[in-house]
């Protein structure tokens, strides 16, 4: 499962670098761009929790299955487009196969005993960070080497063909039983914020998702207007964002949630990222805003597998799919909508999303002590 999730981040990774320059070749002004990132992410909100209630239902393997043939398809449509239109819908239809992870983490808790979770929720995300890391390097270095959006894309398709093959081949079901009863609804939001203390898990997820989406829409500009950062500095900022991801997901979450316990860990992630976030835009060296956003990330890779862990911890066994997914499609709509008022406030002042950002995590750290004792 591991496997299968890095790989799924790894050919999206790839298509990257490339969407902002081959959108311009189509004529994209920075709106038309930007529709084309939140086109994703929102079919992602509606992909991600039908596909994880359906996995309650029919069984974690064959819904992971269609999510990633979804994805390849979704790849080869876009390597085919050549309107803004066109692109716009591939990359839809890729968003909407895109519930991989949600599916993932459901099989992480089918197949994991309540205290040992965080520390397999944490690996999930070390794997969404790797490819994170290396799928945009892969990018870079196809741009290099002179191949365009098409191959890029067309290679990221093979990848998912990839995936869906060995997952087929490799992938077992889960021995526990999913009983959850009908299609997609409503009712998935319902089942999802009815269970105690499940709402303010859930809120503090997509809050911290939107102050994390905002700062990575707008650093990129703060790092050129303050400090002359180009596209190579600002892809290294993202490499250097990832790896601190991978050390703390794949390491210090499990030590850190047995000593401490799960909430009071997502607690202290959310308080990191509202104090860096404040830091940000205070720098008044590069390096001292490198730290800060080192500090991001330190607490983002806190905050993000332990609030799985928790979201899982707080629904039924039959329901796993379906609240995971629902926590999905909340996490898709802070990226949708995140960027859009971060830039927006980035117009009005440079520190303002950061700002905005704090408070948001600030409050998410509220919700999740509130909670009590995990």
């Amino acid at each position: 499962m591991f496997g299968i999730v890095f790989l799924d981040l790894l050919g999206f990774g790839i298509i990257l670098p490339f969407l902002p320059f081959y959108a311009d070749t189509l004529g994209a002004g920075g709106f038309e761009l930007g529709l084309l990132f939140t086109a994703y992410s929102l079919a992602q909100l509606l992909g991600a929790a039908f596909l994880g209630r359906a996995s309650d239902r029919w069984g974690r393997r064959p819904v992971l299955l269609l999510s990633l043939a979804g994805s390849s398809i979704g790849m080869v449509l876009s390597g085919l487009a050549t309107t803004l239109l066109a692109l716009c819908l591939a990359r839809a239809m890729a968003g909407l196969f895109g519930g991989s992870i949600a599916i993932a983490q459901a099989y992480v808790a089918d197949v994991t005993e309540i205290e040992e979770r965080p520390k397999y929720m944490g690996l999930v995300g070390a794997c969404i960070g790797l490819g994170f890391v290396f799928g945009p390097a892969l990018g870079g270095l196809s741009m290099v080497l002179g191949y365009g959006f098409r191959e890029v894309a067309f290679a990221a398709a093979g990848l998912a063909l990839i995936n869906l093959v060995l997952a087929w081949w490799k992938l077992h079901e889960t021995t526990r039983r999913h009983t959850s009863e009908g299609r997609y609804s409503p009712a998935a939001w319902i089942t999802a914020f009815k269970r105690p203390r499940l709402p303010r898990v859930l809120m503090a997820r997509f809050l911290t998702t939107f102050a994390f989406a905002g700062m990575e829409t707008t650093f990129a500009y703060l790092g050129q207007d303050r400090f002359g950062l180009d596209g190579k500095g600002f892809a290294k900022v993202l490499i250097f964002l990832g790896v601190v991801l991978i050390l703390v997901q794949g390491g210090l979450i499990g030590p850190l949630t047995r000593r401490f316990g799960t909430r009071r860990v997502a607690c202290l992630g959310a308080l990191t990222m509202a104090l860096a976030l404040v830091a940000i835009p205070l720098g008044f060296t590069f390096g001292l805003v490198l730290a800060a956003v080192a500090g991001l990330a330190f607490g983002q890779g806190l905050s993000t597998p332990t609030l799985s862990s928790l979201t899982s911890q707080f629904a039924a066994a039959d329901e796993q799919g379906t609240v995971l997914g629902v926590g999905q499609s909340l996490t898709a709509t802070a990226r949708a909508f995140g960027p859009l008022v971060a830039g927006a406030l980035y117009d009005f002042q440079m520190g303002a999303p950061y700002f905005f950002g704090a408070l948001l995590t600030f409050i998410a750290a509220g919700l999740i002590f509130g909670i009590g004792d995990d």
